[in-house]
This record gives C-alpha cells, structure tokens and sequence, in this order.
C-alpha cells in the first residue's frame, strides 16, 4: 500500500501520540513501583526503652549500639534487636529483600559497648516500601491506630519498625511517658492488648497524656517509681507537691545506676535532685535562688507559680509560627527562668526551618521568639 503525503504526515502524528502515550504510562508505572523514599527523621537516644520491666539497649549484628528513631511522630526500634528479645532467629534474604522471624533462637543475643556520644539529630532514613517482613511463615503488614499502612525504615544497614507494629509482635501493651521520654512494654493485664501508641509527638492527642502506668512500678525487685521518687524529693526539700513546678522529670544512669533526675520550683527556689531508682535513696541534691536581674542588689523576688500549662504553652507556640501540630517534631520542652521571669522554652523543627520560643507562665505571652535554617 502506498500512502499519499497528506497521509503520511497524518500516520506520522498518529504514531508520534501514541509513543508518548506509551513513554508516559511507562513512567507512571514506574513512578508506581518506587522501591522507596528517602525522608528526615529524629534519631532520639535520648529515649529510654523498658520492656517487662528492664531498660533494654539494642545493638544490630556488629555489635555496634543502634538507636530509637521518630518519623513523623511515630516511633519506630530496630526489628533484629526485637526479634532477639523475642528470642527469634533473625533472617534476611538480599533476592526477596525479605525479614524473616522465626521459630527459636540458635545464638546468644547481640551485644556491645553501649554508644554514649550519640545526641539527638536530623538523619536519613529510607522508607521501604518493597521490604517483606515474614513472622513464623506468615506475611506481616502493619498500621497505624487509624488504619494506615505503615512501612520499615532503613537506617545504616538496620531494619526499624514503628512502635505499634513491635507491640503486636512481641503482644506487649505500649505505654509513653513524655516528661522522662520513655517507652515501655510490657505484658497486658487480663490479655488485653493495647498497642493504640504509636504517635508520641502530637501535643493535644490522647497519645501525648502521661498515663499513670507509663512508668513501671517496679524496675527490678522492689524499686522506686516515678512519682514514689518526686515524693521523696518533696519531703526532703520541705515542699508541698501543691506548690512545686517539676520542669525536669529523666531518667538517666550515674555510674551504672539507674536514677531519676528532678528538677522542680518552688516560689524563687529552684530543686535539682538524683533519686536511685532502684532504692528511692536521695543520691545528690541542690537549691537555687532565682535572681531578678533587675535590681542589682542581688534579693530575689518571689515568683508565682505557673498559670498557663506546657501543653497550652506549645499551643501558643505553633498558633504564632502558624503551624499545626502534626508538621512539627518538637526537640526541647521546659520551664525555666529568664531574668526573674518564669518562661516556657519550646523548640521544634518543621521542614528545614527550626523555631525557638519563650512563652510566659504566668500570661502565655510570647516573650521571645526566633526562626532559622535547620541544616
């Protein structure tokens, strides 16, 4: 058949659409079959994680430590340390890109010199979207308490999986204390599962409250919570719990004891005291005098306790910067005094912009405030 010019030029236009067609549903497909995404996350190993009563360090095969991550609120740890716990093999298939969980451990768990350098900071992580998890010949998907699928994350060569997802694992319930920034599982009481707390950082959120079990009654034997610590410090500095303002409530290791570190307010004085956690023994403690600043004469003044609280303080916060609770991840969160004046002090990133505020306790005032590249 020979084609007439006019025809030619109008089969040539046809032929050249329907190669574009083509190019761009290849490139949707291959857009759709994205491997993964590189993203920012928080490493935190600030935080403390205790599983059935003991605080627990995780280390990946070298025996090098390996810390908890945050992505966008949601904690995630490291799959090979849990499997460990779990007392699992741990597996991975390079052709499948496949964890594997399975029946008991043949091999002593990892361990290693715990990585006391490590600070909180921006990292690269990689959202894996083509990572299979397998537990005991099964297939595991995960998602959050809205129902979303979540994904693994790789971080240095490590496997991490978001707090909820290690819950159901290991049936443990999940428990969050925002004050000292711990983390526990333990075994659910009654064989009621609660594995809900899977985002932290989202200040007004259920997840944000300080549930009374957050922190173990027990660490080991007959120790010393939380609260049973604050108590003790009160009655040896002589102040009621009604007039105290705790801006430091942490848990924190002073040569190989486990302790609490408390910082509280009282009128001008300011508490610092080291608890054992282990005894309820008061360890160390120190007072300080608020200073105005203003005088010169060097009498403090008494300040009032708070008025507004932390969590209405952040809030004030994220409505000047204009930001919503979700687009941010805060990195510092306390009260102190600047000048006489007790001020909150709230810091967080959104992006790649970092924000610092001074909020007052007494009236919610924004009394400083600045915004930088954070890099």
């Amino acid at each position: 058949m020979i084609l007439k010019r006019k025809e030619t030029k109008v089969f040539a236009g046809l032929l050249a659409v329907l190669l574009m067609a083509v190019i761009f549903t290849a490139g949707k497909c291959a857009l759709a079959e994205q491997a993964y995404d590189t993203v920012t996350a928080q490493l935190s190993p600030q935080f403390t994680i205790i599983i059935d009563g003991t605080e627990r360090d995780f280390y990946n095969a070298d025996g090098n430590e390996v810390h908890p991550i945050v992505y966008q609120g949601t904690t995630y740890l490291p799959l090979r340390a849990i499997g460990e716990l779990m007392n699992k093999n741990v597996n991975w298939d390079q052709s499948t890109l496949t964890v594997t969980l399975s029946g008991n451990r043949n091999g002593e768990t990892v361990s290693g010199i715990r990585d006391t350098s490590a600070r909180e900071t921006d990292v690269s992580v990689q959202l894996r979207y083509d990572f299979t998890i397998v537990v005991d010949g099964i297939k595991r998907t995960f998602t959050d308490v809205n129902g979303n699928t979540v994904y693994p994350i790789l971080y240095e060569g490590s496997t991490y999986l978001p707090l909820r997802a290690i819950g159901n694992l290991m049936n443990k319930t999940v428990g969050w204390n925002e004050a000292t920034e711990t983390v526990t599982l333990s075994s659910p009481e009654n064989g009621s599962l609660v594995t809900d707390a899977d985002s932290f950082y989202q200040t007004g959120s259920n997840h944000n409250q300080q549930p009374q079990s957050s922190t173990p009654s027990s660490i080991s034997g007959s120790a010393a919570d939380l609260e049973q610590a604050k108590a003790a410090a009160l009655r040896h500095a002589g102040v009621s719990e009604a007039d105290a303002v705790f801006v430091k409530t942490k848990t924190d290791r002073e040569n190989g004891v486990l302790v609490y570190d408390l910082e509280f307010i009282c009128g001008n004085v300011k508490y610092e005291y080291e608890v054992d956690a282990q005894t309820g023994e008061i360890r160390s403690f120190d007072k300080e005098t608020q200073k105005t600043g203003q005088s010169g004469t060097g009498t403090a003044n008494t300040s009032p306790s708070a008025k507004i609280t932390l969590d209405e303080a952040k809030q004030i916060a994220l409505n000047h910067a204009g930001l919503s609770v979700s687009a941010v991840s805060f990195r510092n969160t306390k009260l102190d005094f600047d000048g006489g004046r007790m001020v909150y002090e709230i810091e967080f990133i959104s992006g790649n912009q970092e924000y610092e505020y001074e909020i007052s306790a007494q009236s919610g005032e924004v009394v400083k405030y600045d915004k930088d590249r954070h890099d």
